[in-house]
């Protein structure tokens, strides 16, 4: 069974910075790409960033700029940095794995930017 464990939310002040890291754990046949999605207040789900397989990155409009995804240590794993965090990117962070044949959600993450 493939679960995805996400760390590294919490509460920061405004102009501050934190790190995701999610770890996917279990069988995987084919990895596709891994990703952050994020939900706030009143909004759906949307892009933050994904990262496939070879390296290349795409970046949602809501943080580019401020935000760069990058593959783990361990195998199946991606990290994001945020930087320069606004209290509008508050909200709950969710890690993706595009693998072949199914795509797995983590549980998400709690992110609070203070004002």
């Amino acid at each position: 069974q493939v679960q995805l464990v996400e760390s590294g939310g919490g509460l920061v002040q405004a102009g501050g910075s934190l790190r995701l890291s999610c770890r996917a754990s279990g069988s995987i046949s084919i990895m596709l790409a891994m990703g952050w999605y994020r939900q706030t207040p009143g909004k759906e789900r949307e892009l933050v960033a994904t990262i496939i397989r070879g390296g290349s990155t795409n970046y949602g409009d809501s943080m580019k700029g401020r935000v760069t995804i990058s593959t783990g240590n361990a195998e199946n794993t991606v990290d994001l940095q945020m930087n320069s965090l606004k209290p509008e990117d508050s909200g709950v962070y969710y890690c993706k794995a595009n693998s072949y044949p199914r795509d797995y959600w983590g549980q998400g993450t709690q992110v609070t930017v203070s004002s």
